[in-house]
């Protein structure tokens, strides 16, 4: 199985880098942001993302359309402060590009100021550990 990871962060905390590099480690791939282009068809791309003003930002929306042809699955893997997942806004950019979109998601809190302390935090990736594992098993 081809897998590719892609993420974008425009945060100072590093908290979507974070876990881009675990997602990263634990599938043996690459995490590289989002202004490397996939150069070749994945299978799976785990894309690693975050909420911005109740949205996902337009370099995500963008590069999903620029990336169509190249990517089988879509895989959501996200993080917020808000508590809200970026399924749907994902999806909605997924759909209206032809991408077929998994619905298996991965979402956690994360940290801004004072909300969501140290989050995400160890037991936030022991959850990510698992449900990585299901990617792992279908190769």
């Amino acid at each position: 199985m081809k897998i590719a990871i892609r993420y974008f962060t425009k945060s100072k905390k590093g908290n979507t880098k974070k876990i881009a590099d675990f997602v990263s480690e634990k599938l043996g791939v690459e995490a590289l942001d989002l202004t490397n282009a996939l150069t070749e068809k994945a299978e799976t791309l785990f894309l690693i993302n975050a909420m911005y003003a109740a949205d996902v930002d337009k370099e995500v929306k963008e590069f999903l359309k620029a990336n169509k042809e190249n990517i089988g699955e879509l895989v959501n893997v996200n993080s917020s402060a808000s508590g809200s997942s970026t399924y749907k806004a994902v999806k909605k950019v997924a759909d209206a590009n032809g991408i077929a979109m998994s619905e298996k998601e991965f979402h956690t809190p994360a940290s801004w100021i004072f909300i969501n302390k140290g989050r995400p935090n160890e037991e936030d990736f022991k959850r990510l550990e698992e449900f990585l594992k299901q990617f792992k098993e279908a190769e």
